[in-house]
C-alpha cells in the first residue's frame, strides 16, 4: 500500500464549497481507500491505496466530488514520500512557531513557462521564493495577507496550485508518520 496526500483547494472558505471532513473521509472510504485521516477543515487528507498513479487518483476523486457533492474543485494528490521530501528540501527553515510565514504552493504540474521576472518585480524586499518542479516555497515574513507575490503566484506560474503554510504541511506530515508507526 502507498500512502497518499490529498490537497483540495477552495473548500470551506467564506461559506463557499462547504464540505465537512467527515463527508470527505466517507467519500474516500467509499472509493476503497483505507486509513483515511484529515487535518483541519480545508481538504487535507492522508489515505492508503494500492493504486500507483497520482493523476489517476486525482481524476477519480475529482469526479467523485462532482458526482456526490456537486463540487468542481482543484484536486491534487501527492505520494507521501514526495510530500515529505518537500519539507526536507524547504530552503526557508524557520521554527514551527513561525510556520505561518513560509508557504508551500504545490504545483499541479511543473511551471515550465513561469514568469519569474514578473514574480520578482512584485515581491517585497523582505519576501523570497524558490521554484522547483513540484512546489514553490514562499518566505513572507510580513505575512501573505497583503502580499502581491502570494496573490499573483498562480497567475504568474501559469499552472494550478494549492498553498499550505509550513505549520499545516508539518501537521499533514505527522499524519503520514502516525500511519507508518502502526
Amino acid at each position: 500500500m502507498t500512502t497518499w496526500i490529498l490537497l483540495l483547494r477552495g473548500i470551506n472558505v467564506g461559506g463557499n464549497n462547504l464540505l465537512p471532513m467527515k463527508n470527505l473521509r466517507a467519500l474516500l472510504e467509499k472509493l476503497g481507500y483505507g486509513s483515511v485521516r484529515s487535518y483541519i477543515q480545508s481538504g487535507n487528507c492522508v489515505f492508503e491505496c494500492s493504486k500507483k498513479n497520482a493523476g489517476t487518483l486525482s481524476e477519480e476523486i475529482k469526479k467523485a466530488l462532482e458526482a456526490e457533492f456537486g463540487l468542481h474543485l482543484n484536486v491534487l494528490v501527492l505520494e507521501a514520500q514526495d510530500f515529505n521530501s518537500t519539507i526536507k528540501d524547504n530552503p526557508y527553515p524557520v521554527p514551527e512557531s513561525e510556520g505561518k510565514f513560509v508557504h508551500f504552493f504545490f504545483l499541479a504540474e511543473p511551471a515550465t513557462h513561469a514568469d519569474l521576472d514578473a514574480l520578482n518585480a512584485i515581491s517585497k524586499p523582505s519576501e523570497a521564493f524558490t521554484l522547483t518542479d513540484t512546489v514553490v516555497y514562499l518566505h513572507a515574513p510580513e505575512g501573505i495577507g497583503r502580499s502581491k507575490l502570494a496573490a499573483n503566484m498562480e497567475k504568474k506560474l501559469g499552472v494550478p496550485t494549492t498553498a499550505r503554510n509550513l505549520r499545516t504541511v508539518l501537521q499533514i506530515s505527522k499524519l503520514t508518520e502516525a500511519e507508518a508507526n502502526k
